[in-house]
């Protein structure tokens, strides 16, 4: 019998998000097509999978367009999913007047980028928006205040951050506490075995003090940590995809990949892969209130799904072994 999803609260926030999540980044559009979207959310919510992950900048708004249209002939009840996007970078790269657009999160900018998500979407409302950089050409207080009136206005339920430093999230919370504002309540970091500082050292006091929650991205390190890449770049891989060619020095580091192979012995104690392995890792930390998981094919999601049965499994002696492989390479 496979272990059920398990629900956890987004920080403090009343809402219940699957522990395991599935996100759009690279794949919408670019390596999955509306029909297999289709498939792949659908058998995401059968395996319990209640929220979905998104971007407008994701294939520059197409992966938007993909999800709405999934979601379209889904006809999921509203409010048994949980959608979201996120802003900064912007969408219209090529026309001659778009500095409102595109690397900022002033006024301007994200009252209209709601608009055009929900668009995309086919949605009257998201549930999460994101910040998805920080700005330092707005004031912070300008961009909590424009987060919140989104929210005011019924386009999105709760807002938060993407690859903020702990002050800027602290700075954005006082500003929203001082003047009675909608505050952030998640933050979407990239945590994974071999980048990990930020949620466990600069975040550690956030969780207490704010009640902050993760909705944390790259759990396998762009595929690092599924092993394909120890004897270099496959073909079809993410790593061959040309506008991935910056990450292809990480993905094949030899000392990760040393580690990697290691872990696959682990992982094989346990009666799984490395893939799951990093997944139930990230899981298994009390702080992550979802793991979000990226797939280009039906198979590698319900393989990454089968986390779930190692997440038990990971005692600390298990956990102990993993750190003294992956902990002196992590950034």
């Amino acid at each position: 019998m496979e272990p059920a999803m398990q629900y956890r609260r987004l920080g403090r926030s009343g809402l219940q998000v699957s522990e395991l999540s599935l996100g759009s980044w690279i794949t919408y559009h670019n390596q999955v097509d509306t029909q297999a979207a289709t498939e792949m959310l659908a058998a995401a919510y059968d395996a319990g999978v209640n929220f979905f992950d998104n971007a407008e900048v994701y294939a520059l708004g197409k992966s938007e367009e993909v999800m709405g249209a999934a979601f379209k002939k889904l006809g999921w009840a509203r409010h048994r999913y949980i959608v979201s996007t996120k802003f900064f970078w912007g969408i219209d790269r090529d026309a001659a007047h778009t500095t409102n657009f595109k690397d900022t999160l002033n006024r301007k900018y994200l009252m209209q980028a709601i608009d055009g998500s929900l668009k995309r979407l086919q949605l009257d409302h998201v549930d999460l928006i994101y910040c998805h950089r920080p700005d330092p050409h707005t004031p912070i207080e300008e961009t909590v205040w424009a987060m919140s009136d989104i929210i005011r206005q019924g386009k999105a339920l709760y807002w938060g951050t993407s690859e903020w430093s702990a002050d800027e999230i602290r700075a954005a919370w006082a500003i929203a506490e001082r003047h009675h504002l909608h505050k952030p309540v998640m933050e979407q970091p990239q945590y994974n075995l071999f980048h990990r500082k930020r949620v466990e050292q600069e975040y550690a006091r956030l969780y207490e003090d704010i009640g902050l929650g993760l909705t944390t991205w790259s759990p396998l390190a762009s595929g690092l940590l599924t092993g394909k890449y120890k004897s270099g770049i496959p073909e079809g891989s993410r790593g061959a995809m040309e506008n991935m060619a910056w990450m292809r020095d990480q993905l094949q580091d030899p000392a990760r990949n040393k580690a990697v192979g290691e872990l696959e012995g682990i992982a094989a104690e346990l009666g799984g892969n490395v893939a799951q392995l990093a997944i139930a890792w990230i899981n298994s930390n009390p702080r992550v209130s979802t793991v979000i998981l990226g797939a280009s094919k039906l198979a590698q999601l319900q393989d990454n799904l089968g986390a779930l049965a190692l997440t038990p499994k990971l005692t600390p002696e298990v956990l102990a072994r993993i750190d003294a492989l992956c902990k002196p390479l992590a950034a």
